[in-house]
């Protein structure tokens, strides 16, 4: 692909989250996938709200509806030239003739213009703090971790690392012999026992027996919820969301004769699990698509143990998705905890006296995590905690969080036994 044509899919997906308000998982590139094309869209999003505030500055007037791809151009050319590798003047002059390709050869002038002042005030601009983040966003990561907000806010704004989790069937040391025979280097985390984190991203059809199941692409943070649920083989265990399939095939790793159910509401991420199910050869799951704030897809039979990976606002896994800065509002917040709240005493309905409950997100507000639970224990005297005692985050009123860190996505765990 050219690299003017890369520029252009790019600043077309970069208009569909921006303009048009669509996740970036939805945009489809081309068959010809161009991982240059993919770079600059996530970096333009990333950092859109830096970019934003320094073109907007730099503009004497803003531009019509009809012209705001021109507006999304400049993000693009602005990002280049701050925060990629890309030669400035080549930046420009690539950024520039995509204007033409847009029929808009009158916005080259402006286009360049505000480019050229970018590049000149480069160290300037990159010397300001900005957090790159919502307003909203700053404010309430700002209250929630007065200590770790600079982390936080700095670890969003970097490429995540790809991480695994290997099959049992390997261990995990000779896996990662298996990956360095063909030049993938990776590293072992002591918290995650089945996890490999590799030394940059690759393509799966890389990775060692990858279709006949030797691992999954799967987050440090993300591996410890199977483990923290101990199942066992004797366990019927509910996973309430679990499109797809991350923690379901991880149950079954685990406690392979254990009959595990998926359940999830949506059809097409559903088919998902069904294929990770297939790859690893699994069959002790069953699929069912229901909602977990009800209760008519149940048959009635008490869950010994339940994995609630409740919905939330992912502002855990904000360098995987960066559009979340752009497309989560404060109201979905207070609707998010008001779901949670019904999912989980639905659920617990659903439990056995003795069973467990695992919660978790992979949200790092408050709101969502330890206080969510906090109001659960409060308001049901027959549930209480399990206390989370590892070596991993920051152990919290109630559960643990772990904060986003270069190994690890931002995620909560909470504990819950009902009592027999």
């Amino acid at each position: 692909m050219a690299t003017n044509n890369a520029r252009l899919v790019a600043l077309d997906a970069i208009c569909s989250v921006v303009l048009d308000k669509k996740s970036l998982s939805a945009f489809v590139y081309p068959e010809q996938d161009d991982a240059f094309a993919k770079s600059m869209v996530f970096g333009t999003i990333r950092f859109y709200h830096q970019l934003n505030d320094i073109v907007t500055n730099l503009l004497e007037h803003s531009l019509k509806k009809e012209d705001l791809d021109i507006h999304c151009l400049m993000l693009l050319g602005a990002y280049q030239i701050l925060h990629s590798n890309v030669a400035s003047h080549a930046s420009i002059f690539e950024t520039v003739n995509v204007a033409v390709d847009l029929n808009k050869d009158w916005a080259k002038g402006l286009v360049n213009a505000i480019l050229r002042q970018i590049d000149r005030n480069k160290d300037k601009l990159l010397a300001q703090t900005h957090y790159s983040h919502p307003t909203w966003m700053v404010k309430k990561i700002k209250q929630n971790y007065p200590s770790d907000f600079e982390q936080i806010f700095n670890q969003n704004n970097t490429q995540a690392p790809m991480t695994i989790r290997v099959h049992p069937k390997y261990s995990t040391q000779d896996y990662q012999q298996l990956l360095n025979q063909v030049a993938i280097n990776s590293k072992l985390l002591e918290v995650a026992p089945q996890a490999l984190v590799l030394d940059k991203p690759t393509s799966v059809y890389d990775l060692p027996d990858f279709e006949t199941g030797s691992c999954y692409i799967q987050d440090a943070s993300a591996q410890l919820s199977a483990p923290l649920l101990e199942p066992k083989d004797s366990d019927l265990i509910l996973d309430a969301c679990s499109a797809p399939g991350g923690k379901t095939t991880h149950l079954s790793e685990l406690a392979p004769n254990a009959k595990i159910i998926a359940l999830d509401s949506d059809e097409t991420r559903l088919e998902r699990v069904v294929q990770n199910a297939q790859r690893f050869n699994i069959n002790n799951i069953e699929i069912i698509q229901g909602e977990a704030q009800r209760q008519d897809w149940w048959d009635n039979k008490p869950f010994d143990k339940i994995l609630l990976d409740a919905p939330c606002s992912a502002t855990g896994v904000i360098r995987r998705h960066p559009d979340i800065k752009l497309l989560r509002k404060p109201k979905d917040i207070t609707a998010l905890v008001a779901l949670q709240a019904e999912i989980l005493d639905n659920l617990w309905q659903m439990l056995k006296p003795g069973g467990i409950l695992l919660y978790s997100t992979c949200s790092i507000l408050k709101a969502e995590n330890e206080l969510q639970i906090a109001d659960f224990l409060y308001n049901h005297d027959d549930a209480s905690e399990i206390k989370i005692d590892l070596d991993w985050g920051i152990k919290t009123v109630i559960g643990r969080q772990q904060l986003p860190s270069h190994d690890f996505d931002g995620f909560y765990y909470a504990k819950l036994i009902k009592q027999a």
